[in-house]
């Protein structure tokens, strides 16, 4: 175990590499960009994950810009209450509530991301709201609902009969002991290479199943 001072010394180290860290991103994606233009790729080029990512590659499909091709994509499966996974009908945490969580990021390294964000179906919206109108790059629970909010978002029931019906089975026995499936383990992930060469990346999750409150995952975390 890592004394307290070690930990420090480490967190000032960390600290100390950020300048470089967001000089580096942006030098990488440069020359990304110009690989993908000088490469003889056909683009666009559109990737996401698991077998529910076709419908949501089709609809990026008929977007220009990267970006907006993966909003637009990972839009699809997030409205979708037959998928458990990820937005309207995510399966909710164990006291009922489902909380989502997800991130995009632009051709530039710009990034946005929510956490712990209920009541709102499209958290990916969400997340470029924040890349793009605030000067931060995360926003979780309350303030993120806040945020959304008095953005425009809708504030919905998130939580389908099918999964409310999920929920209080499992409430019978209370054991969290997740297996690493499609049912209750992976998200949309998606990342797409337009025309231009631009790469854009985001990701949605409504988390683990029957989480503890306030839990949030890998999926939102930037770098």
């Amino acid at each position: 175990m890592k004394s307290r001072r070690q930990f420090l010394q480490l967190s000032a180290a960390g600290a100390a590499l950020l300048p470089f860290t967001r000089l580096l991103v942006p030098t990488l994606l440069g020359k990304a960009r110009a690989t993908a233009k000088s490469s003889g790729i056909n683009k666009p080029v559109v990737v996401s994950t698991w077998d529910f990512g076709v419908a949501a590659n089709e609809e990026a499909w008929k977007v220009l810009s990267a970006v907006d091709a993966v909003e637009a994509g990972v839009r699809v499966p997030e409205a979708d209450p037959k998928i458990t996974t990820v937005g309207y009908g995510g399966a909710p945490d164990r006291e009922g509530r489902v909380t989502l969580d997800a991130c995009i990021m632009d051709e530039q390294a710009n990034c946005g991301s929510v956490a712990c964000l209920a009541h709102i179906m499209h958290p990916v919206s969400v997340a470029r709201k924040v890349m793009e109108k605030t000067p931060h790059v995360m926003l979780v629970g309350d303030g993120a609902l806040q945020f959304a909010l008095a953005s425009g978002f809708p504030k919905e029931n998130l939580l389908t009969p099918e999964s409310e019906k999920a929920w209080r089975e499992w409430l019978k026995t209370s054991q969290y002991a997740p297996m690493v499936n499609i049912e209750n383990h992976d998200t949309i992930g998606m990342i797409a290479l337009d025309s231009n060469g631009d790469l854009s990346g985001a990701c949605s999750t409504s988390g683990m199943a029957y989480k503890m409150r306030g839990r949030v995952g890998d999926s939102p975390i930037i770098g």
